[in-house]
């Protein structure tokens, strides 16, 4: 005696005559609520911050970068992750030396990423 069809609530809660069913209505209502971030246009931090796979376009942290020595002012051209100590080609000066991820300048060097 109190059954009713789901059409009969359909149309005794939202007044329109939606084809969606009762549920989509409560918990996804049309234009009330707004996603609270843009999964399609991130911002720079955002990208900067997530993982190299889990960006939008998979990009890698590691460059190549040129690298002044402090005393004689000769360019090195340096992986940003290197391995090994790098030293200038003139005057022996250590210009870089490694860590578990980036490698770490020697304070004095400066240094600006390589373009392709």
């Amino acid at each position: 005696k109190n059954h009713q069809t789901s059409s009969n609530i359909d149309s005794g809660l939202s007044g329109d005559n939606c084809s969606l069913p009762l549920c989509s209505k409560i918990f996804f209502p049309l234009s009330k609520y707004k996603m609270p971030v843009d999964l399609l246009h991130p911002s720079a931090e955002q990208e900067a911050s997530t993982h190299k796979l889990k960006r939008l376009v998979q990009s890698p942290n590691s460059f190549f970068m040129d690298i002044k020595c402090p005393g004689c002012f000769q360019i090195t051209t340096v992986f940003s992750h290197a391995q090994s100590v790098v030293l200038c080609g003139s005057c022996n000066v250590m210009l870089c030396q490694p860590t578990g991820g980036r490698a770490r300048l020697t304070e004095g060097c400066s240094y600006r990423k390589k373009v392709d």
